[in-house]
């Protein structure tokens, strides 16, 4: 078997190939070749893996993307996809060639971090992969969807108007980009995906309105996009689907929250991507009628280099960790001096005893904040050496938000 880089002449057969494992028939392009899912694709950064026959077996991507960390620091990162074996190969070892290769080269390129979104959580550990952000769905009967009025104050003074996802697009750009830039664990969109409709909606061009919120300046800080689904006969419901709301405060998010909510004709309304500790459950006049399902991780992350990465993010609270990191996969075993001052952190090699003992995979989980220490600790894989090593950790990795991410790549 060989496993080489591919170029955009490879782009055809790259996707073809990609689509088999997946079961999925191509969608045709539309004639600029965009308004498909893998309109994007950066065949740069691909990996194809080719049988000792000559067929292509396999295929793994990454996309040239910048990730938010805690602290509001900005980085580039690599977002692993198009990742799949042909049925027929399955267990012959191309996926851990493939990643093996991948990771050597995202090295050569100087990257430090990658992640990547997970179709089977039982996947990725094995290649130092983490769960680090989580999102969930919450279904709100729109009978019971009335929002309390705030105790603390505070009224919105802006407007919300609905356009046509074709009208709006450079505006939804805009604000997502300032989002993403101020939101531990999101991800860039970058233009290209805009431009070419890759991806799934709103940035693909399948139907759709958008709220759009201004400020009381007339600034957009806000959209919601939302499509409703088909009556059904047998249960009598009509669903309004949120595919996802994007504000860069408070009050943007809940003006949009209020728009959908009460949308006449609906049964329910469906908010397809919140936070885990997202407020608006909080918010509504009937603490139970926010029915939250389908808790699920989103972002995978992969630390590439463990001191530039810590280095990278920034912290809330003063301290020193020794962390023993073990890299199975690429055969490494590490111990590193975590030193944090001032919001700015340090990590060097050392020979002092650890404080924690963990996997790479472990260290990706915690690196946004959004799984503590602790949480590992108590589930038996990292292992804490002293009483006070865990609540040390909790207390320095914490993140000034909950990490999150709703890009879909």
């Amino acid at each position: 078997m060989e496993i080489r880089s591919t170029t955009e002449q490879d782009r055809d057969v790259f996707v073809e190939t990609l689509l088999v494992p997946f079961g999925l028939a191509p969608d045709t392009p539309a004639e600029d070749g965009g308004g498909v899912w893998w309109a994007a694709l950066e065949l740069d950064r691909g990996v194809l893996a080719v049988a000792d026959d000559g067929k292509p077996v396999g295929t793994a991507g990454a996309y040239s993307l910048e990730l938010t960390l805690p602290g509001e620091a900005v980085v580039p990162v690599a977002g692993v996809t198009a990742v799949g074996v042909l049925p027929t190969h399955r267990r012959q070892g191309v996926l851990t060639g493939m990643m093996r290769y991948q990771l050597a080269e995202l090295r050569e390129r100087g990257e430090f971090l990658s992640v990547l979104l997970a179709s089977e959580a039982v996947i990725y550990r094995r290649f130092g992969y983490g769960p680090a952000t989580y999102t969930r769905r919450l279904t709100v009967p729109r009978h019971r969807s009335d929002l309390a009025a705030p105790r603390a104050g505070g009224a919105d003074t802006g407007t919300v108007e609905v356009l046509r996802r074709a009208e709006c697009v450079d505006l939804m750009e805009e604000v997502y980009d300032r989002y993403r830039r101020t939101q531990p664990g999101a991800v860039s969109r970058p233009h290209r995906w805009w431009a070419r409709r890759a991806g799934q909606p709103p940035i693909a061009p399948a139907p759709r309105y958008v709220a759009v919120h201004r400020d009381a300046d007339g600034v957009p800080d806000g959209y919601a996009s939302y499509s409703r689904g088909d009556y059904d006969h047998v249960t009598k419901t009509l669903t309004l689907t949120v595919d996802e709301t994007i504000a860069v405060d408070d009050a943007a998010f809940t003006a949009l929250a209020r728009y959908v909510l009460q949308h006449d004709l609906m049964t329910r309304i469906v908010f397809k991507h919140l936070p885990t500790e997202h407020p608006l459950r909080w918010q509504l006049a009937d603490f139970r009628a926010g029915e939250a399902a389908d808790e699920t991780d989103w972002l995978w992350v992969r630390l590439l280099d463990v001191p530039r990465a810590l280095a990278a993010r920034g912290w809330f609270a003063d301290g020193e960790l020794v962390l023993d990191v073990t890299d199975a996969f690429l055969g490494e075993h590490n111990r590193y001096l975590l030193t944090v001052r001032d919001g700015k952190a340090e990590c060097v090699p050392t020979d002092r005893e650890p404080d924690l003992s963990l996997d790479v995979s472990d260290l990706g989980s915690i690196y946004l904040g959004g799984t503590t220490p602790s949480t590992l600790v108590r589930a038996g894989h990292i292992r804490a050496h002293h009483p006070q090593a865990a609540t040390r950790a909790d207390t320095l990795f914490r993140s000034d938000r909950a990490p999150h991410c709703l890009h879909w790549f």
